[in-house]
């Protein structure tokens, strides 16, 4: 009996351990990545870039007509690290570096990776992900 109590006791304590490393890891990747990108993208010049290849896609422009109209209050997220904290459990990092390589490598286009994205994100998530990504470039 002492024995089912002691085992009790340490699946519970490692349960308590394993949920606080995921949800405190989570976190503490996902303010990581999105600090790092911002900061990239800041020094690198590339947020202008990206400003202006959005500007000349038609699809990618109208991406970012819907973020201007979007009302905040409704979306499931609203800042950076929530966005990437979202991502990170429904994508994964290794899932989004291998986007982010193929889409380097030129072996994938945009329309696979807004493909992939709506078909592991819900409406709503795209939809605050174009918000933060509008005021990322515009604001």
């Amino acid at each position: 009996m002492r024995f089912i109590k002691f085992l009790l006791i340490i699946l519970i304590f490692l349960g308590v351990i394993g949920y606080g490393v995921y949800h405190y890891g989570t976190k503490f990747a996902s303010d990581k990545i999105s600090e790092t990108i911002s900061t990239e993208l800041k020094n690198s010049g590339q947020k202008d870039e990206i400003k202006t290849t959005i500007e000349q896609d038609p699809q990618l422009k109208t991406y970012m007509e819907e973020a201007k109209t979007a009302d905040s209050s409704i979306l499931p997220f609203t800042t950076k690290e929530e966005a990437t904290k979202v991502l990170i459990q429904k994508v994964g990092i290794s899932e989004l570096n291998n986007i982010r390589v193929k889409v380097q490598n030129g072996s994938m286009t945009k329309e696979q990776v807004i493909q992939e994205m709506e078909g592991k994100l819900t409406e709503d998530e795209i939809m605050a992900l174009k918000v933060i990504v509008y005021k990322e470039l515009y604001q």
